[in-house]
């Protein structure tokens, strides 16, 4: 009987071997997400390139674009010439505030689809070379189509966000990263993110990020202020106190009830 050698005895120096113990991060080409407690429970430190990133919420149109924007105005800034392509949105963008974070609403494309038509303008985008990212909103995609979808994805090295419901984190996913994400009502964030699939060990815990723009912060910070103080100038009324009543009346008080009842 040949005995037990640990991976790391039998495999020593090999940077390119995936321990499933350990978070995955060799050969991995990834984007800065722009939340630093993010990129550390992410493989390799940020959104992997080149596969499909699947992210679960309640609501299409909820926190896409709070989590995403940091890395997207990035990206367009290093490719300035690529386009960002958004297939199926629920909703059409908002200029100014996208603008205000940074992003080039000049190259930026919507396509507006239904059915299986969008699963063919996601692999279109994928395959054409002046996209850079792709987000596509497939709410009935079978785990057959995200294969497809990961492999397009793959080769040719494009970063693919795809947003599903959240009846769908109990299906199987293709996703090399699976996200759900939820909000929340915290001084310290927003957002929870919790990883429901990623190369390395299972986290238990969500990451808290914030999301919103720095100044809607400091107006949501200042507003919860003014209504505390409102609370705290707010004297509470006096309630008079009530005399004690005696239990014995007066002589002259039982003498005036007995004349009010003839005998």
């Amino acid at each position: 009987m040949l005995p037990l050698i640990s991976a790391d005895r039998a495999l020593p120096g090999l940077s390119h071997v995936w321990r499933a113990g350990e978070l995955g991060s060799a050969s991995l080409s990834t984007v800065d997400t722009g939340y630093a407690g993010l990129n550390r429970v992410l493989p390799g430190g940020g959104w992997p390139q080149g596969a499909l990133i699947e992210l679960l919420q309640p609501q299409a149109g909820l926190h896409e674009w709070g989590l995403l924007t940091p890395s997207l105005a990035a990206l367009q800034l290093a490719s300035p010439g690529q386009f960002m392509v958004l297939v199926g949105a629920p909703y059409l963008p908002f200029g100014p505030a996208l603008g205000a974070r940074q992003l080039n609403m000049k190259r930026l494309l919507c396509v507006r689809a239904q059915g299986s038509a969008l699963l063919w303008a996601t692999r279109e985008a994928l395959q054409c070379a002046d996209v850079s990212s792709v987000l596509a909103w497939l709410p009935e995609t079978r785990n057959a189509h995200l294969r497809r979808l990961q492999i397009a994805a793959h080769a040719h090295n494009k970063l693919l966000f795809v947003f599903r419901p959240l009846r769908a984190q109990h299906e199987s996913s293709s996703a090399t990263l699976r996200l759900l994400l939820e909000g929340t009502v915290r001084e310290e964030g927003n957002l929870l993110v919790h990883v429901l699939k990623r190369r390395g060990p299972p986290l238990a815990s969500p990451v808290l990020l914030a999301t919103r723009p720095v100044r809607l912060t400091a107006l949501l910070a200042a507003s919860r202020e003014r209504v505390r103080r409102r609370r705290e100038d707010v004297t509470p009324l006096q309630v008079p106190s009530v005399p004690s009543i005696s239990s014995r009346r007066p002589l002259d008080a039982l003498d005036r009830t007995s004349s009010l009842h003839p005998h």
